[in-house]
C-alpha cells in the first residue's frame, strides 16, 4: 500500500507543475493554447476551439517525463 501513496503524490506533483507551467506560461512567452496548428473556427456567433498542437506538444512532453522516470 505504501507504494501507491508514493506512486499517487508524484503524480500530483507532477500535475500540480504542469499546471503552473500552464497557468503562468503565458507570461513567460509559452503560448501553449495558440500554437500555429490550433484549430478556431468563428461564424457568426459560434466559436470553435481546438488546440491540437498544443494536445500533440503536452503528450510528448508527459511522454518524455514518465520515460525519464521510468529508467
Amino acid at each position: 500500500m505504501p507504494e501507491i501513496g508514493k506512486t499517487l503524490f508524484v503524480l500530483g506533483l507532477i500535475l500540480a507543475v504542469i499546471g503552473l507551467v500552464l497557468w503562468k506560461g503565458g507570461q513567460f512567452g509559452i503560448p501553449l493554447g495558440r500554437l500555429p496548428g490550433d484549430i478556431h473556427v468563428e461564424k457568426g456567433n459560434f466559436s470553435f476551439y481546438f488546440p491540437i498542437v498544443t494536445c500533440v506538444v503536452i503528450s510528448l512532453v508527459a511522454t518524455l517525463v514518465m520515460w525519464l522516470l521510468k529508467r
